[in-house]
């Protein structure tokens, strides 16, 4: 091929390359059997380890972060505070606002009403650990929990925030903890990736969530998150309607372009996009044997709920992440949209706790009884709180609650980390940290270190920066560790 490429003169380079190649990324890939040493990874952090090696030895083998994206009340989740039900109705003290910013959507308020949680809570488990009414399966599992009151941030609107919280940087074009997991650590199962997506979404106002949410930013593109989605096709493009022969002639002339095209140029994406079309032939065999729920018992069914048999809903995500987990990926992210409640907070969030709360449990008690959850590293949480004071009109049974970046409610499970405490703590009326503040790279590096790495170490080199999840600050919190 290479002497009639010579002769028809064509100019290759890698533009024309990638854009003419026009095959779909799992019609591409069956040079996984020819060439199994392309799926290495790639760089190396600033001790010079290659990935797969951690920097101690690891309390977590992987990670499944239950991300509820929008901001849930922690007043009405987690946080209870009943001095706060008491002053409904009366205006926040100047005091315990202080001269924080507010956003948009209230800062123009006449008043600043104090609303208590229309919900009860009770009090769980041998740690005795106050749990809402709206999260009855949680409760049952408090025991299991690690649950941090104490989290704040710097962003106060959605798309910063939730970058934030997920990439270490308010704005875009950074990598995911996601792909930082898979830089780090390389692949555990190389028929999968090591960073997965699944999206759901419940009743209430749904935030968007986007790519840039899982990109790989400025590493290399094979450690960018693979979106499953609902249906036949969980992955796009996988399936080509090749046979094994038209396969195999296809790969061995692109197997001669590439070759002549890295020899030209030397650009590493040419082997990074070669190791996504290795991966995605061995993706067409192992992801419809995981994502194929029929075969799950009734006892599973009947922990996670009717609905985890529903491609798409939360709960049919949580069995997947399970599956996805034990099959060696090393981070399952979930997103559930629609925890938005600026308004009708009362009904959109009792709506929201069922969609979530049963299959939640049901996840860490399924990782506890298969024993995979002192490697599994289980989060749930959102990307920051909601206001003590009522946005809009304050009535008898309604309200709602506007973003609040100063202290919100997350948990964590197994991993490592201390089962059936409470760390950290807000003021009497939910608005303040008083007690064992948390900050998003502080989390970042507790994650990171529950994976045998170190935070201040796991860095790479871009533009002339050496660049890492938590930017320059974060600290591991040592006392939730067990």
């Amino acid at each position: 091929m290479e002497k009639e490429i010579l002769e028809h003169g064509f100019n290759f380079n890698r533009r024309r390359f990638l854009s003419t190649l026009s095959l779909g990324i799992g019609s591409v890939a069956l040079g996984s059997l020819l060439m199994p040493d392309l799926f290495g990874g790639s760089g190396a952090d600033e001790d010079g380890l290659p990935p797969g090696i951690p920097h101690f030895a690891p309390k977590a083998k992987r990670v499944i972060y239950l991300f509820q994206n929008g901001a849930p009340a922690q007043q009405e989740l987690f946080d209870y505070k009943p001095k706060l039900r008491e002053m409904t109705g009366k205006e926040i003290p100047p005091s315990v606002r202080g001269t924080q910013r507010l956003t948009g959507m209230t800062a123009n308020q006449a008043s600043f009403p104090l609303v208590g949680s229309f919900v009860d809570f009770k009090q769980y488990g041998a740690s005795r650990t106050w749990i809402s009414d709206l999260l009855p399966y949680t409760a049952k599992i408090v025991d299991d929990l690690c649950i941090v009151k104490s989290m704040y941030t710097e962003a106060i609107n959605h798309d910063p925030a939730l970058t934030f919280i997920q990439t270490g940087a308010q704005q875009g074009n950074r990598p995911s903890m996601g792909s930082w997991l898979s830089y780090g650590l390389g692949n555990e199962n190389k028929n999968l990736p090591a960073f997965t997506v699944l999206l759901s979404r419940g009743i209430g106002n749904g935030q968007g969530v986007y790519s840039k949410l899982w990109s790989n930013g400025f590493l290399d593109s094979v450690h960018q998150g693979v979106q499953f989605s609902k249906g036949e096709d969980p992955v796009l493009y996988l399936r080509d309607g090749m046979n094994r022969s038209e396969r195999r002639d296809m790969l061995d002339n692109l197997s001669e372009l590439n070759e002549l095209s890295y020899k030209q140029f030397g650009d590493p994406e040419i082997t990074t996009r070669i190791k996504q079309y290795e991966m995605a032939y061995r993706m067409q065999t192992a992801v419809p044997e995981v994502m194929d729920l029929s075969k799950e018992p009734d006892s599973i069914v009947n922990m996670y709920g009717p609905d985890c048999l529903v491609p798409g809903t939360f709960a049919a995500n949580c069995l997947l992440a399970r599956k996805l987990s034990e099959n060696g990926v090393r981070f399952v992210q979930l997103y559930h949209q629609g925890w938005d409640q600026h308004g009708n907070l009362p009904f959109e969030i009792t709506n929201q706790a069922k969609d979530v709360d049963q299959a939640s449990a049901a996840l860490v008690t399924d990782l506890k009884q298969r024993g995979l959850l002192d490697e599994t590293l289980v989060i749930w949480g959102g990307e920051f709180g909601r206001t003590s004071y009522t946005q809009g009109t304050l009535t008898k049974d309604n309200y709602g609650r506007d973003h609040h970046p100063r202290c919100f409610s997350i948990w964590m499970a197994g991993g490592g980390v201390k089962p059936g405490i409470v760390y950290g703590e807000t003021d009497e009326l939910g608005y303040n940290i008083i007690k064992d503040p948390v900050h998003v790279h502080d989390f970042q590096a507790t994650v990171l270190n529950q994976l045998g790495l170190d935070h201040e170490k796991l860095i790479f080199k871009h533009l002339g920066r050496r660049y890492r999840l938590t930017d320059v600050s974060g600290k591991v919190i040592r006392d939730i560790i067990s």
